[in-house]
């Protein structure tokens, strides 16, 4: 066989391929047929998921969608997202704002910050104008009883039918896989940060 006929038997293996891919594909965008909105949890021990629920809260803006942010834990720190995101109109943000928990060390203070940032914000959840509501390190809140975890899932799976929630924090347990319809855990293989590298601005914050 010559070096032509071969190229052009690899070419036709490759379109048979993607052939039948598409054909797959096609045919679970067929069965894909109601419309709601999902919950989707963020967890795992590697960077990027609070990265990608403020990447999709920006993509849900970008469309003229109304969204809602609650930021637990982190409130402290200056957050390239937020500098942003809360300048937006059709972005609601509140912030829990005590910071890091290993840095109160007040279990009390934290808990009272954790209650009062969610009593701020979960009007969004019965709210039909807001298409996506972010809760960013809830889990921890969940994790630590800062929360009352049947009254936070009670009221997402209250909310407006079309509208999506995105949780993210390390620690993610059962019921909140059971909840989502999309649950992605996050591996950590390496960071900077053990080897070293100091946190940057702009890449961690």
């Amino acid at each position: 066989m010559s070096d032509d006929e071969k190229n052009q038997a690899k070419a036709a293996r490759h379109k048979e391929r993607m052939a039948q891919r598409k054909a797959l594909v096609d045919a679970a965008v067929a069965r894909a047929t109601e419309e709601r909105g999902v919950v989707i949890v963020l967890t795992g021990d590697g960077k990027g998921k609070s990265s990608s629920a403020f990447g999709t809260a920006l993509r849900a803006a970008g469309h003229g969608f109304k969204v809602g942010i609650a930021q637990f834990i982190k409130g402290t720190w200056e957050c390239g997202e937020r500098n942003i995101l809360a300048k937006l109109p059709n972005v609601e943000f509140h912030v829990m704002g005590t910071g890091f928990t290993w840095e109160t060390q007040d279990a009390e203070q934290d808990k009272a910050a954790a209650q009062a940032c969610w009593a701020e914000c979960k009007h969004l959840l019965a709210d039909e104008s807001v298409r996506l509501v972010v809760f960013d390190e809830l889990t921890y809140m969940l994790n630590y009883k800062y929360l009352d975890k049947d009254e936070v899932l009670a009221t997402i799976k209250a909310r407006p039918k079309d509208q999506s929630v995105i949780i993210t924090g390390r620690g993610a347990k059962k019921y909140l896989e059971e909840l989502a319809d999309t649950f992605s855990e996050v591996k950590s293989v390496k960071h900077a940060f053990h080897a070293g590298v100091a946190a940057q601005k702009g890449i961690e914050w």
